[in-house]
């Protein structure tokens, strides 16, 4: 079912200060596009072609897609791969997967594939030094696979090295808190796609019977609607710092998505999201 309202494309400027940011990327700018939906009902055309517009006008350093590029069957992962090859940056583009992505057989595969296909630097579990060797990029698994397993990857790093991780999910900072953790950049939520005024977002205020409900509602993997859902609310949108961790407080970002499910969105409109880095 299509969405019956959407709103127009909205730019979210931020900064983010980092500890021991190297100097050479004091002011480094990331664009972040995140849960695609690409599947001929959730995201026009349109939209995601003026998105990648956008992100070019901005001129970033450096690109990150944080995951849900499909939605179901993974047939539409060639065709939405060849609009995102016209992204374009200094440092390239680096990319995570959604439970979307995979929770179907062959899903996961494919995704990965064709974002390599066309030059993203897909990630699964894996790490990268697009912007240099003194600040790595970690890409995790999604949150909900038995491949989430983040001791490993975080275990090749020095602890000194600040850090940009990717991860699909915002839950997955709780589970991240032994390590460092500068600024995780996450989508999933959608914004909650419908914010009503004095209320806030209602899947978060419809949390306290949400278990039972979800079948009814979008933002449950199609999976386990019944046991897994959104824990952290609070960090549905927008930049959170993240005390709680032990290894080292940070920052995390949570973009509002490009696709849409219906009913559709309000007060919620997709994003663009421009992140300016600057030591702490």
């Amino acid at each position: 079912m299509r969405p019956l309202w959407v709103g127009p494309l909205t730019l979210e400027t931020v900064t983010v200060p980092l500890r021991d940011l190297p100097p050479a990327l004091e002011g480094c700018r990331i664009a972040q596009l995140s849960d695609f939906h690409y599947d001929g009902q959730r995201l026009a055309k349109p939209l995601l072609q003026a998105a990648i517009a956008q992100v070019n006008q901005l001129q970033p350093d450096l690109i990150a897609l944080t995951g849900d590029f499909m939605t179901h069957s993974h047939a539409p992962m060639a065709e939405l791969a060849d609009h995102l090859s016209q992204l374009q940056s200094r440092c390239g583009v680096v990319a995570v997967l959604g439970n979307h992505d995979n929770h179907r057989p062959g899903n996961r595969a494919t995704v990965l594939r064709e974002l390599r296909r066309v030059g993203i630097q897909a990630l699964w579990n894996q790490v990268v030094y697009p912007l240099g060797p003194d600040f790595p990029v970690v890409g995790l698994a999604e949150y909900w696979s038995r491949d989430f397993n983040p001791s490993v990857v975080f275990g090749t790093l020095a602890s000194h090295l600040p850090r940009l991780v990717l991860a699909h999910q915002p839950d997955s900072a709780d589970a991240l808190t032994p390590w460092r953790v500068d600024l995780q950049l996450s989508g999933h939520t959608h914004g909650g796609q419908i914010v009503v005024p004095g209320l806030g977002i209602v899947p978060a205020r419809l949390k306290g019977w949400y278990q039972g409900m979800a079948r009814l509602l979008p933002w449950a993997d199609s999976k386990t609607r019944k046991r897994k859902t959104i824990a952290h609310w609070e960090w549905a949108a927008g930049l959170h710092s993240v005390p709680h961790n032990r290894a080292s407080p940070g920052w995390i970002y949570v973009n509002r998505g490009l696709g849409t499910y219906a009913p559709g969105r309000w007060r919620c409109p997709p994003e663009v999201t421009l992140i300016r880095l600057t030591a702490a």
